[in-house]
């Protein structure tokens, strides 16, 4: 496992250590508080009702936000429902973000110039999407990079494995992140897989695969940088192994943690906490204090506040919006569709 932090913010890999400047450091820190107050944010506006669907992010921001700082703004981002940060920090307006979780359409609506997918609710699917992705770029002759994200629990499923495959025979530049939070839903990754690693099944695959410590930001944008570069210099793709935890439930539909995780292993891993970790590590260096918190604290409830207003304001959804955008030219029993409810909705 490749670690560059120990849980104290002490360096423990020097040669691992990957070249970012003292405001780089200080942005991915920034990053990974914004995101925390995010998602305390989220989850009580989802008990408010004022939210939908949110699947809990806290523990894995450095997994998250340190993988997609290695990428660059022309390079595709595949996402799963719970990768939102990386999507937003991809160039995504945190009030579609809202509107997604909402189940708004317009939350999936990408802006022009932002290279990415919606987050994909199927479980791996966004794996064979990657792929194609990537192998496109290549087509193309493109010097950038497919990334996509997904859970432990998506390693159990056929589009993994298919994905991998493809991309590792056509040497796609793809980056395919698992981030192993130990439980998928519900089911100890032990019982999943006899895999002793997740990162071990690139093998089959003919690809390179990496395990690394999720909780450690500096591990993970090394990690991810290396396969970057590696993809963009023809190497082919890379399978990372996020070693992570998630705080909270698997997602906000009802999700109960405390019947298959132990305390004592919540515990474990709160101590590993990747925030407290990489502020030690700021914090020795001189380049992060408690006004630098606050102040990142503060604009993250001023650009929630913002979204979610703007969010609010937006134009409530009707069915006729949602049969309108299915097709370019809609199919006849669709048509009909449309004219029975745009009569409704006249009323």
């Amino acid at each position: 496992m490749l670690q560059i932090l120990n849980e104290e913010g002490e360096v423990v890999n020097e040669k691992a250590m990957p070249d970012l400047s003292d405001d780089e450091l200080k942005e991915l820190m920034r990053r990974m508080v914004y995101t925390r107050i995010w998602d305390q944010r989220a989850l009580s506006l989802n008990r408010q009702g004022r939210l939908g669907f949110y699947a809990p992010v806290a523990g894995q921001e450095a997994s998250m936000l340190a993988s997609e700082f290695a990428m660059e703004d022309e390079d595709w981002l595949l996402p799963s429902y719970r990768d939102i940060p990386q999507l937003v920090f991809h160039g995504l307006p945190l009030t579609k973000a809202f509107l997604y979780s909402r189940g708004h359409f317009m939350g999936g609506q990408i802006p022009e110039g932002v290279n990415a997918l919606m987050p994909q609710i199927i479980i791996a699917a966004q794996c064979t999407q990657c792929a194609g992705i990537a192998l496109g770029l290549k087509k193309r002759g493109k010097k950038n990079v497919a990334f996509t994200y997904f859970g432990d629990g998506a390693t159990s499923q056929g589009d993994f494995y298919e994905g991998l495959n493809f991309a590792g025979a056509y040497q796609a530049p793809a980056v395919f992140i698992s981030q192993n939070n130990r439980f998928a839903i519900s089911v100890p990754v032990e019982k999943q897989t006899a895999s002793k690693t997740l990162a071990q099944k690139s093998v089959a695959a003919g690809i390179r695969g990496i395990q690394v410590d999720g909780m450690d930001p500096l591990a993970v944008y090394a990690a991810t940088k290396e396969a970057r570069e590696n993809a963009v210099n023809g190497e082919g793709p890379t399978l990372i192994e996020t070693l992570t935890y998630r705080y909270g439930p698997h997602t906000t539909a009802g999700d109960d943690p405390t019947r298959y995780r132990t305390e004592e292993l919540d515990n474990e891993w709160e101590k590993k906490d990747p925030l407290i970790r990489f502020r030690k590590f700021l914090e020795n260096k001189g380049l992060w204090s408690k006004e630098e918190e606050e102040k990142t604290v503060e604009q993250a409830k001023d650009d929630i506040k913002a979204a979610l207003k703007e969010a609010d304001n937006t134009p409530k959804q009707k069915v006729t919006d949602l049969i309108k955008i299915m097709s370019e030219t809609l199919p006849y029993n669709l048509q009909e569709q449309l004219e029975e409810y745009t009569e409704k909705e006249s009323k």
